[in-house]
């Protein structure tokens, strides 16, 4: 159970409680709502409607229950599994795959897909993310390493921290950077408009990616990125606010002509490379996945002008 407190501002005075409720918490205006109606939040002391009006120095009291988490069912879901042995396992990611279980996607996801292929997996991660120790956006391709014992997963985990865990990928971005190589280092964290999207801001966690420009095609520009830090959407949250939105990336970006023309459906974003030690033998592993069809596609439309 969560405690929560709140007090309202000069500013906020004047906003349903629901909204408020779910601004305040990141959570969606239905989840604020039903917890309203289930008598956990409380204004100065009392029980209180949702379309209740907030006036300024009023206390929100939020006691919100703890989600019980499901196990995922195992799945026979096709996955290109790049290498295995027993600490880990190694998968090129398809597009389209979600990585964990989550509102709006309880099952058909990447961990119900190890469930079924793996004997084993970490369970340092939950009940919902066993073995994963980072993520890739749903409509993001690539590379991801899986833990399948607690041992490895702690390892690896020490390496994402430590950034002993090298992760690149391959973007195409609208226009060019001014410079051939670039490091973007800004915060990233909850958009406070939209606690749906992130954005850099400076209420963000620490959040550092370099990028390097491959090729030039006038209009846009393939980058190689390196993933310094790990935050959600870094990447892409990063080249808009230079700039230069990854082509495709209709959330964070511009999707028009350029992507009709390359037949994108998606983000070109791609987790083409992955350097990191052998977390118990310590051999120094290095993993590439080529680019997938359809990203493949779009860059020979854009070579062959």
């Amino acid at each position: 159970m969560r405690h929560l407190r709140f007090s309202v501002s000069g500013q906020e005075k004047g906003e349903r409680l629901d909204q408020y409720v779910s601004r305040s918490m990141g959570i969606t205006r239905a989840r604020a709502q039903r917890l309203i109606s289930g008598g956990t939040v409380k204004v100065d002391g009392a029980l209180a409607h949702k379309n209740h009006r907030l006036r300024e120095g009023e206390r929100i009291e939020v006691e919100e229950p703890e989600a019980e988490e499901a196990k995922p069912s195992p799945q026979d879901i096709p996955l290109n599994i790049v290498y295995q042995d027993g600490d880990i396992a190694v998968i090129d990611k398809p597009a389209g795959l979600v990585v964990h279980p989550a509102p709006g996607h309880r099952d058909g996801t990447l961990v119900n897909a190890l469930l079924y292929a793996l004997d084993d997996l970490s369970g340092v991660g939950g009940v919902i993310r066993p073995g994963i120790v980072h993520r890739l956006d749903r409509d993001t391709s690539g590379l991801i390493v899986v833990a399948k014992n607690d041992r490895a997963h702690l390892r690896l985990q020490e390496m994402v921290h430590d950034r002993d865990l090298k992760r690149h990928y391959i973007a195409l971005v609208h226009g060019v950077p001014a410079t051939r190589l670039g490091t973007i280092d800004a915060p990233v964290g909850r958009d406070a408009r939209d606690r749906k999207r992130m954005a850099v801001t400076a209420g963000g966690r620490p959040a550092m990616t370099h990028f390097r420009v491959e090729r030039e095609f006038g209009d846009c520009a393939l980058l190689e990125v390196e993933l310094v830090s790990g935050r959600t959407h870094q990447i892409r949250v990063h080249l808009s606010h230079i700039g230069h939105p990854v082509v495709g990336d209709s959330e964070y970006g511009k999707v028009g002509g350029l992507e009709k023309d390359l037949g994108l459906k998606r983000q070109f974003l791609h987790a083409y490379r992955l350097t990191f030690p052998h977390p118990v033998s310590g051999e120094g592993l290095v993993f590439e996945a080529p680019l997938p069809h359809d990203l493949a596609a779009a860059l020979r439309k854009l070579e062959d002008g």
